[in-house]
């Protein structure tokens, strides 16, 4: 008998993911990349998943937005004087190149403080080009590098304007994420108790809840139910135009996903990745999708790289906002070769999944 059989308690349950990706190896599939999606439009309708959208599991740097939306909302940014670029920057996960750390050089200036009273710890730039020439130069990376720079000055800003204390912005009792943590709940349309709090790995509170309550979280981003009072809902329209406005901010200036997706489709949606394997975007109402659209997803296993890109963009695809000119223009990440060590190709990384539309 097992100990949990012994102790009474039932087996925890896993929910079901669905292949979504395999690795092909000549004509063998050698591995595969299972996950969660679902599409929903902003009344809380479910237009399309696969797996299992009620699992559970951590926003991460998909939050960002969210996170930037008490920064409006306060008043803060007004306050501040924070540029349109700036406001982007607090929704980014950047690259670290010179145009992100300016701009949250810019920011800490305005809000008069150092790069010193930042709580997210220091990284590499994302930028393989500009982690290189820093190595070059013999300089060390500075916490302006950190993708998360921007979110934090943000977060800082908030404190000021509401007069908490800065040194502790970043916990979760400080009133800026207690702030945040009900900007989620009310986006995701869940009790604020139900939200499960971790710590994210820029040391700022990370939420966990539904891979369905992500998608509508961001459909309600797009298209902001009228329930949602004026402030809020004139953040919505900002944070979505300043994403779809600079989206080498939002990313970098190459070959990041985000900044590729919405290069891709100008004005379209607004694009954001989370950490392991997490992916949140929401639509603009358009013809397919009058009323807009939020979409999620989770790969099972965290992968970042060769199946997080391919599903995004094989379900924008198979959701009609990705077509003609759009979608060849991110053709490059709906598969990867696979090689060998002599730089042969023996295989391929591809997308193999239907999504199940609902009512067709």
């Amino acid at each position: 008998m097992s100990a949990e059989q012994s102790s009474g308690t039932q087996p925890r349950q896993v929910p079901i993911a669905e292949p979504l990706v395999e690795v092909r190896r000549g004509g063998l599939t050698e591995s595969r990349h299972r996950g969660h999606v679902v599409a929903i439009e902003p009344d809380g309708n479910v237009v399309a998943f696969l797996g299992s959208p009620e699992t559970v599991t951590f926003l991460r740097s998909s939050a960002k937005p969210l996170q930037a939306m008490p920064l409006l909302v306060s008043g803060a940014a007004e306050r501040f004087g924070f540029t349109d670029a700036e406001v982007a920057l607090a929704c980014a996960s950047h690259n670290g190149e010179p145009i992100h750390t300016e701009l949250a050089a810019s920011m800490l200036q305005k809000i008069g403080l150092g790069p010193e009273a930042l709580k997210c710890g220091v990284h590499e730039p994302y930028s393989v080009e500009f982690a290189r020439e820093l190595r070059e130069r013999g300089e060390a990376p500075n916490v302006l590098h950190n993708n998360c720079s921007g979110k934090h000055v943000g977060m800082l800003a908030v404190a000021l304007h509401l007069g908490a204390p800065i040194e502790t912005y970043n916990k979760p009792e400080h009133p800026v994420q207690i702030d945040i943590g009900k900007t989620i709940a009310k986006f995701a349309d869940v009790p604020v108790e139900d939200l499960m709090v971790a710590t994210d790995g820029c040391a700022v509170p990370v939420f966990g809840l539904t891979v369905r309550a992500m998608a509508l979280a961001y459909a309600r981003l797009i298209s902001p139910p009228a329930t949602f009072d004026e402030a809020t809902r004139n953040a919505c329209r900002r944070i979505v135009r300043v994403m779809s406005a600079y989206p080498e901010l939002i990313g970098g200036t190459s070959e990041r996903l985000d900044t590729e997706i919405m290069r891709a489709a100008p004005g379209l949606l607004v694009s954001k990745v989370g950490a392991e394997g997490v992916y949140t975007a929401g639509i603009n109402p358009c013809e397919q999708w009058p009323n807009g659209l939020g979409l999620a997803f989770k790969i099972e296993d965290g992968d970042d790289r060769r199946s997080r890109p391919t599903v995004v963009v094989e379900s924008l695809r198979q959701l009609g906002v990705l077509r003609d000119a759009s979608l060849d223009a991110v053709a490059r990440y709906a598969f990867f070769p696979v090689l060998n060590r002599p730089g042969e190709i023996v295989g391929e990384i591809r997308a193999e999944f239907d999504l199940k539309i609902v009512g067709h």
